[in-house]
């Protein structure tokens, strides 16, 4: 890989970049998964896969080759112990979202680049391979579609009359604080998939709320949450405060994604 470095590179060029390499890493990933991979067990019981690392390598490669100055923070170099200091501003990484989904052979799971700036999701490319799809999102600038016919404006819709069009975690389908949390409100549909293919569905508008009670990592959620936010969405945790960054360990508490207030 041969990538300049990108000289005082603003946000547009980070993103620019960013959508760039979740869009190769996909392409990574598809490669794999066509011609066969083993699935692993890390120590938290969780799997990984040669898709995992590979699209992690080149993403790292490609990031700190062109914007050396900003530190990136990878769940597979956590995963294996390797601590980043970080500054005000840093990448968070997720190269697979979803290993699960893609180790079953679905189609939900992701590769996630975000940028967090002050502790808040600033901007983010969410690629999802199986779709052929990359969505990228700025705060204040508006989000977008990228696929074979081009660019494309998305936005966040309001709850339609009838009721809400639910997303839920496959693994969470059952849990009885989702069925509390949904008596409150009109409910028009429930859907359980995978990945932050959730967040994106909510932010083009073809679903209005995900809950998310299951814990997550930061890496999980940035890229996907400035999507959302810059599609017109919100991500709160369930007082109502801004899910923010640089929390201990790297870890979220349960949040609701909503789509257009």
């Amino acid at each position: 890989m041969n990538i300049p470095s990108l000289h005082a590179p603003d946000d547009q060029a980070l993103l620019d970049l960013a959508v760039r390499l979740a869009t190769e890493a996909a392409a990574l990933i598809r490669d794999i998964r066509a011609r066969g991979f083993i699935t692993h067990t890390k120590t938290d019981d969780s799997p990984v896969t040669e898709a995992d690392h590979a699209a992690e390598a080149h993403i790292l490669a490609g990031l700190r080759a062109a914007a050396p100055s900003i530190p990136v923070i990878a769940e597979e170099e956590a995963a294996a112990g390797i601590e980043v200091e970080t500054d005000r501003t840093y990448w968070l990484v997720d190269p697979l979202d979803g290993t699960r989904e893609f180790a079953a052979g679905r189609e939900d799971f992701t590769v996630n680049i975000g940028l967090v700036r002050d502790r808040r999701a600033v901007l983010g490319a969410v690629a999802l391979p199986a779709y052929h799809q990359v969505y990228a999102g700025r705060i204040g600038h508006g989000a977008w579609r990228h696929d074979e016919n081009g660019q494309h404006p998305i936005h966040a819709r309001t709850a339609p009359a009838a009721g809400l069009d639910v997303l839920a975690s496959r693994h969470y389908a059952d849990d009885p604080r989702l069925k509390e949390l949904l008596s409150r409100q009109p409910v028009a549909s429930i859907r359980n998939i995978g990945s932050a293919v959730k967040f994106i569905r909510v932010a083009e508008g073809v679903a209005d709320l995900y809950p998310r009670l299951g814990p997550t990592m930061e890496w999980d959620t940035a890229a996907p949450q400035a999507v959302l936010e810059a599609a017109g969405g919100s991500i709160t945790e369930f007082d109502g405060t801004p899910l923010a960054y640089g929390k201990a360990g790297w870890r979220n508490p349960p949040f609701i994604c909503r789509g257009a207030q």
